[in-house]
């Protein structure tokens, strides 16, 4: 088994994977665990696909409701364990809802759809990176769902570049930021994880 001493076992991998921001863990802390996380992100995502399809996310003025929704509906969960049966659904429906309204916000406001996708890829670099090192036990500090914003953070981030008129500036300065980030970290983790099985293969050849 591949561990690294540097950072703590997670409680809970489903809980990893939401990758929730500050504001998210914030919100959990109030109900301390207490609150089952899939029927009211179900309810959310069914409320942001509504303001999804009726243009909110490309409305001056009205796109902060998108990440407002999902944060009162989906962030006080944060807490529970996620041990239901079809809790696992849950870092699925919140990776929708943000590329959904990341996609949105650009495409609404003529982003140039080379700057969605850097940010997307960001991201999508990121949540890949975070499955598959917690598949082999290589955990992820717990600075970098803060520094990374979570989805929370990062859609609220987009939401504001939006109100105040400046889509594109803020699609390109976040996607450099999270590109920096997540890239460094994931660099240095791999490189001081351990390897096994490779010196294995070499020397049991020998007499």
């Amino acid at each position: 088994m591949i561990t690294t001493h540097m950072t703590p076992v997670p409680r809970s991998t489903v809980v990893t994977y939401r990758d929730d921001g500050p504001l998210s863990r914030g919100m959990g802390m109030l109900v301390a665990g207490q609150l089952p996380p899939l029927p009211p992100l179900i309810a959310g995502a069914f409320v942001v696909g509504v303001l999804l399809l009726m243009g909110v996310a490309g409305s001056e003025g009205l796109a902060v409701f998108v990440p407002l929704v999902t944060l009162l509906l989906a962030g006080p969960g944060s807490s529970h364990p996620h041990d239901g049966r079809f809790d696992w659904l849950v870092p699925p429906a919140l990776r929708v809802i943000e590329y959904a309204f990341i996609a949105a916000c650009g495409f609404a406001h003529d982003v140039n759809p080379v700057l969605i996708f850097l940010l997307l890829g960001a991201l999508a670099f990121h949540h890949y990176d975070l499955v598959y090192r917690l598949r082999q036990h290589v955990y992820p500090p717990p600075w970098l769902s803060t520094f990374g914003l979570g989805w929370d953070g990062r859609m609220l981030v987009v939401a504001l570049a939006v109100l105040v008129d400046l889509t594109a500036a803020g699609f390109v300065l976040l996607a450099l930021y999270l590109w920096a980030l997540f890239g460094w970290e994931s660099l240095t983790c791999w490189l001081a994880s351990p390897r096994t099985g490779v010196e294995t293969g070499e020397t049991g050849t020998q007499d």
